[in-house]
């Protein structure tokens, strides 16, 4: 049975995860392709691509007062966002729901058994927080952002209004909503084996149940509820310390 930190989930794991120093060495790329050799990497050519189409959409009152961009950050961006961030508020999107929706075969997955991620699908609504990417940071702070978030065709990048928790406007974001036509999409996923890949899944990046358990945790420092997840970690909970079967 696994220990427990006393907050309804097992005890953080002592992994270095994703960090900066590995997104600047350019080697993250060759560790997703060694533990997960099927899956298509976008080239740095696509990368780049995809990253200035973003900036030639930016929207006009950021380019104004050249304040920088706001990125949404809904699952492990809140925790370990890896990027210079000159400001972090509280946010809301309109349009958009938190859901475990990207099955994942490397990072916090394997081929024989693959994981689950966080994604933006539509519909309802999503808290978290945005941050702000200064202006003289951009060119290198988003690159490193798309050489993370961009590694294969997971996500969708695009620019979506966010607000305040009371409703006040705070403008436009970055966020990377799900592509529902990618080979990774995994929407109509059970509940059931929802609970069983995060509660058994496991990568070079650590395992889904402690990415569900950041980004509980993340969301709770910040003062925000999010009951779905609440109980999708309470359910990830018991399957560990019931040591489900993980065949399903």
């Amino acid at each position: 049975m696994p220990s427990t930190d006393g907050v309804g989930g097992p005890t953080k794991e002592a992994r270095p995860g994703l960090t900066r120093e590995l997104l600047l060495s350019g080697g993250f790329p060759a560790l997703v392709a060694r533990s997960n050799p099927g899956l298509r990497l976008l080239s740095d050519e696509e990368r780049a691509a995809s990253l200035a189409a973003i900036l030639a959409a930016r929207p006009r009152q950021d380019a104004e007062d050249r304040a920088g961009v706001w990125v949404f950050a809904y699952g492990s961006l809140i925790w370990n966002p890896a990027i210079h961030v000159a400001e972090r508020r509280i946010a809301r999107v309109l349009g958009w729901h938190r859901a475990f929706c990207l099955s994942v075969k490397s990072g916090r997955g394997t081929p024989e058994k693959p994981g689950l991620m966080l994604g933006l699908r539509p519909g309802g609504s999503c808290a978290g927080a945005v941050l702000r990417v200064a202006e003289g940071d951009i060119a290198q702070e988003l690159d490193l952002l798309w050489r993370r978030e961009m590694i294969a065709s997971g996500y969708v990048p695009r620019w979506v209004d966010v607000e305040t928790p009371d409703g006040a406007p705070l403008g436009r974001a970055i966020a990377f909503t799900i592509n529902p036509d990618g080979p990774a999409y995994a929407g109509d996923l059970s509940e059931h084996e929802i609970v069983r890949r995060l509660a058994t899944a496991r990568g070079m990046l650590g395992s889904g149940a402690d990415y569900l358990f950041q980004t509980r945790d993340g969301l709770r420092a910040m003062g925000i509820a999010d009951p779905e997840l609440e109980a999708l970690a309470v359910r990830v909970t018991e399957a560990m310390s019931n040591d489900l079967d993980t065949t399903g």
